[in-house]
């Protein structure tokens, strides 16, 4: 089969079984060189993080290049970390009671003041997710979480704080996600981009999922709570991760003591790349366009962005693998009130494995609340 024929396969395998749009969006024209990033590291993934043994198979990559991948499948549950809270019961509730807000531009903590000041935040009288009481309208059974976190929310579950578990999920149990990366990451011609992807696994079992579409899941007048760990629920893939806050919630800068002090390995992306915990604010550090770069010890690899910005991976500096088991287990990854992935989410959703948006929003956080 002639070259071109493979790359025009490929492509039409990658829409369908990944569900995104990839997105060339410039750089280095030195295509199918390696990377120099050390690859994946099977003994540095957490005990109890794999569903099951690494494996090697038979691939094509994006470009249509033949060559070996390691299919990984993590189970879906944090090994080292609790799960939760989310949402405030009260508007009295304090941070240590509930979890996190990230908007694309600022992460706040949720608490019983942040539910009171979301008209005052989002300039708009309408945001009043509690009663007379104080009581927060929070999502409480299977059928408010459902109800909420689908494209179009139930009238009867607008102006809540949803949160999930694993219970009211469709299975009722985490889900293992199976990604398969390159064995050597590949340089791509141009820097890649993607949009409603899943976007890696961590070591400790979790899809790096892609962007929350938090602009939609506020038009709902809801707010899709994270824990502090910067993970959630959505019915279709249970627990997942939007942003890498090292299980501190808004207080991660503050956690950092040297902010040029090389961060730990995290997890890995879809072209195979290490994917270390973010650096702080401060930083001096220079970093490429994808937020990576080569250092002596662990060769080429990325930083998790900034927990705010609602998106761990900035863009691919690799070749994707095409996963053809991605088109029968539909689309990868997610979160409750929709994250650009698949199933009952917002803000779009459209029958089969492709066509569904992501939304990466704002830059880095000014004026950020902390605890």
């Amino acid at each position: 089969m002639r070259t071109s024929l493979k790359r025009a396969i490929a492509a039409v395998i990658l829409a369908g079984g990944i569900g995104a749009a990839l997105l060339a969006t410039g750089g280095s024209s030195e295509g199918g060189l390696p990377l120099g990033a050390a690859g994946v590291d099977a003994a540095a993934f957490k005990a109890g993080a794999l569903a099951e043994a690494i494996t090697e198979e038979s691939c094509t990559l994006t470009d249509g290049t033949e060559t070996t991948c390691y299919r990984i499948t993590v189970t879906g549950i944090p090994v080292d970390t609790t799960i939760g809270p989310f949402c405030p019961e009260t508007t009295s509730t304090s941070a240590a009671d509930s979890g996190i807000w990230l908007d694309g531009s600022n992460i706040y903590d949720t608490d019983g003041k942040f539910i009171l000041d979301l008209s005052t935040i989002y300039g708009d009288a309408q945001w009043r997710l509690y009663d007379e009481s104080g009581k927060v309208n929070v999502t409480d059974s299977k059928e408010a979480f459902q109800g909420a976190a689908r494209p179009d929310v139930l009238d009867a579950y607008k102006y809540h704080c949803v949160e999930g578990r694993f219970e009211w999920t469709n299975t009722g149990a985490a889900v293992p996600i199976s990604i398969l990366v390159p064995v050597t990451p590949v340089r791509a011609s141009a820097t890649v981009n993607t949009q409603g992807a899943d976007l890696g696994v961590t070591i400790n079992g979790l899809v790096i999922a892609a962007s929350a579409p938090v602009q939609a899941i506020m038009q709902a007048y809801t707010i899709a709570a994270f824990d502090d760990c910067g993970g959630h629920f959505n019915p279709i893939e249970g627990y997942h991760l939007h942003a890498f806050t090292d299980c501190k919630g808004t207080a991660y800068d503050e956690s950092v003591d040297d902010p040029n002090a090389e961060t730990r390995l995290i997890g890995y992306a879809m072209d195979g790349v290490a994917v270390f915990a973010p650096l702080a604010h401060d930083t001096t550090i220079e970093l490429d366009e994808c937020n990576g770069r080569t250092t002596e010890n662990d060769g080429y690899h990325y930083y998790a962005q900034s927990p705010e910005l609602n998106k761990v991976v900035k863009c691919f500096k690799g070749l994707l693998a095409v996963d053809p088991s991605r088109d029968q287990q539909g689309p990868p990854g997610g979160g409750p009130g929709g994250d650009g992935q698949g199933g009952l989410q917002l803000p779009v959703f459209v029958a089969g494995a492709a066509g569904v948006i992501g939304i990466a929003l704002g830059a880095r956080a000014l004026g950020r609340k902390r605890r």
